[in-house]
This record gives structure tokens, sequence and C-alpha cells, in this order.
């Protein structure tokens, strides 16, 4: 067992045993990180990892807190909790029973197959499924440029200490943008730059200055439903970041970790757009089928494939879990699943953007018009503290996720906002954790 997942594992039965008992604050990453004997960025992954279990929630500038015993089931949960955090699936829409079958099918398909080391690329036949589950997403790709991954964040990390072609050394992010590649980064201290990015857009005059400069190793960057915005870059901005790859020879790394609930008809990302091979395009399948399964995609252009293929040394996702996925897929499971999803998390964000017409008629808060997708940025007036609004919801059982923890440490011009998320919110709970939103802001302006 590789120690990342002996110390998330015993971190699991901690909890499960109430050693760490609910609401209580977990070690500091660096006192963890001490505990276990291991590098900050294993405990950065492994809290990561928990909170899209939905086991801890974390409050910027304060630390991470347990949330539930792990293994209860739906029925033991907190029924009065309003879930806006959460960034994990809909634990009561897991395909439990049909991905069953597919790991019984797998095992009787490969038989002894599974249980080796396996290549770095990942396994054969799941490639070469892939070739045509990329492609309805406007991403083509033969199955040699196509690898296998365990989720998103390994391959950031790797990317982000591989050598590229160039001279750039610094890597260019979105402010806001993913917090837990932020904090590797930082902790790290690998060369980061933050660009502004607002529910409005990208600044590509200020993308065209930083291209421009020669220091920029690759741009970071989610045109589709962007964490923490929520928001997509136009189709005119994604065409226009992929030329200016092209003509400063700048690496794009596009994170389409959001692609499965994609609604809208020939959507192209920035890959589709390039014809330099300067785009790395990643996608997850968290975000549809179980988070556990830690199972990604990244589409390498040929002339990063033995760097990348070197870096990665072997591949470290199961080859059942693998085998499972390419099943999946190939008999249309995953294709009715992905529409279920949808149409569920559509219905939640209508319900919440009818509760926003509802109870935001002064305008207190700025929300952008967002009709798919999980996450939506409410934008708050400065007078009130992010601090005491997160803590007063939480009182009334209403749960967020303040926006400081989406900027770089000195990172300057930032936003003040919550980010909502309707992944795990109950349909019949949304207005009424708008509501008490709303109110609470009132109340804040007043402080």
């Amino acid at each position: 067992m590789k120690k990342y997942d002996a110390i998330l594992s015993d971190m699991e039965e901690k909890i499960k045993n109430q050693q760490y008992k609910p609401g209580h604050k977990l070690p500091s990453v660096r006192s963890a990180a001490a505990l276990y004997h291991c590098s900050i960025s294993t405990i950065i992954r492994a809290y990561a990892e928990l909170e899209k279990r939905h086991a801890i929630y974390s409050i910027p500038q304060s630390g991470f807190y347990v949330v539930d015993i792990l293994g209860n089931s739906c029925d033991n949960a907190d029924n009065d909790m309003i879930d806006f955090a959460s960034a994990s699936p809909d634990i009561n829409v897991f395909p439990y029973l049909d991905f069953q079958h597919c790991l019984n099918k797998a095992i009787d398909t490969y038989k002894y197959n599974l249980f080796t080391y396996g290549d770095t690329h990942g396994l054969d036949k799941l490639r070469h499924t892939l070739v045509s589950h990329l492609a309805s997403d406007q991403v083509f790709a033969p199955a040699e440029r196509i690898f296998v991954t365990s989720g998103i964040q390994p391959v950031l990390e790797l990317l982000s200490n591989m050598d590229f072609p160039g001279s750039g050394t610094s890597i260019l992010v979105e402010q806001p943008g993913y917090d837990i590649y932020l904090r590797y980064l930082e902790s790290k201290n690998i060369p980061v730059i933050g660009i502004a990015r607002t529910a409005a857009g990208i600044d590509l005059a200020a993308l065209e200055a930083h291209f421009s400069s020669g220091k920029i190793k690759f741009f970071y960057t989610m045109p589709r439903y962007q964490n923490p915005l929520g928001t997509t870059l136009s189709a005119d901005e994604r065409k226009a970041i992929a030329e200016l790859a092209t003509k400063y020879d700048v690496f794009i790394v596009e994170d389409d970790y959001m692609a499965d609930l994609g609604v809208e008809r020939n959507f192209e990302p920035i890959f589709a757009y390039n014809r330099s091979s300067h785009v790395i395009y990643v996608k997850s399948f968290s975000k549809i089928i179980f988070p556990g399964l830690r199972l990604g995609a990244a589409v390498l252009p040929d002339r990063l494939i033995n760097k990348f293929n070197d870096a990665s040394r072997y591949g470290d996702t199961s080859l059942l879990s693998q085998a499972a996925l390419e099943v999946y897929i190939n008999n249309g499971m995953y294709e009715r699943h992905k529409h279920k999803i949808i149409s569920q998390y559509e219905e939640r964000i209508r319900l919440l953007n009818e509760a926003v017409g509802r109870y935001n008629e002064a305008g207190l808060i700025e929300v952008p018009v967002i009709n798919s997708g999980i996450y939506i940025q409410f934008k708050l007036p400065q007078k009130v503290n992010l601090e005491q609004l997160t803590r007063r919801l939480a009182k009334r059982k209403v749960h967020v996720v303040s926006g400081r923890g989406f900027y770089l440490n000195d990172y300057a011009e930032r936003e003040k906002f919550i980010r909502i998320s309707i992944s795990r919110a109950k349909s019949e709970s949304i207005d009424d954790g708008v509501k008490a939103i709303i109110e609470e802001i009132q109340q804040g302006i007043r402080w």
C-alpha cells in the first residue's frame, strides 16, 4: 500500500472510530505531515480527498473540521443541514448496482491481466474506448496520446514538476482558481503567477502580456464550469487562448473536469481550436461516478509524451477500476447515468436561480447567469465579513465555502464571495438555504 493510501485509510479510521469527533478540528497540515512523517503535499491531497468524500470541511485561515462519521448511512445524516459546500457527487444517485455488474464483468473478461502493475499509459482497451468517448466532447486524439490517470490532481502535480520546451518556468493560474492545486504550488515553492478571472471572463490583453513575457511554462485554466465561479469562457475567449498559445509557444493545461455535465451542443474546448499541439487536455470521471474510483484521462501533445511517460514511471491506477470503467462506458451505462445526473443538477440550479430572484430583489449579491454545472458564485458587499458570515450560516446549518481560499496567498486583487455548490443540496432545502444566506448578508452589512 502506498504511503498516501495508508495515511488516508488511517484518517478515515480515526474519523469512523470518533478519535476525530464530528465538529472537531483536524491537525494542521504541517502538524499532520510531521505526525505521518510525510510531505505537506501528501496531507493536502489526503484532506482534499476527505473533503470530496464529505467527511471533512475547510474554513479558510482556520483549518479542517470533521463533518460526520464515515460509514453512516444516508438515513443517519443530518437531515436539517443544507449543504452548499460539498463538491462531491450526490451519494444517493451513485450507480452502485450497475457498477458492481461492470466490476464482475471486468473480472470475467480480463482475469489475471488485472492484477499486474500495468502500463503507464493505462489499460489499452480503455484508452481505445476513450478515443470515441473524448471525441464526443470534441477532443480528437489517437489512443497513443491518451493516458489513464488517478484523477486530475496527480497529473497537475506531475506537470508542475516536469520540464517543458522553452525558457518559461512560471505557471500561470486563474484567480480565483482550483484551491487544492494552488496550495500544492505554494507548498512546493513552484513559481506561480495569477491572472484575474471574473464572472465576465478573462482579460485577453493581460493574458497576451503574460504569454509574450517568456516567463510562462504553461497556463492552467478551467474553461467550462470553472471552480469556484461556475462560469464558462465564451467561444471567442477559448479560440483566442488557443491562438495565443500558438503565437507565443506557450502550453495550455485545460482542466475540463466538468465535461460530462456539459449541456451545450457542439461545445468546443480550447483543445479543439488549437492546431499546433500546445494544449494538454485533462478530465475526471469523479463527477459522474464514484470519486473513490480515482480515474481521469490526460491527452498529451506528441512532443511531451516521452517526458510525461518518464515522469509517471509506472501505472498508479487500479487496472480493475479501469477495466470496469471500460465496460461501463461501452455498454451505454455511463451515458445513461450522465443524463440522469445532468437532469438532477439542472433542476437544482433552476431552483437556486429562482430563489435568488425571489430573495435578492435589493441586489445585495451579484450572481452570474448559470444554468448547468454545480457551482455558482455569490459575490458579496465589501462590508460583509466572510468568516463571520460562514460561521453564522453554519449555526443555522447552512454550509457554504468562503471564496478566500481560492486565491494565491499573495494575490491582492480579490473579489469577496462565497462559493455555492448544488451537487449535494436537497432540492426541497435550496429555497430555505438561499433565504438564510440573504438574511445573514443583510445582517452582516449592519455589523
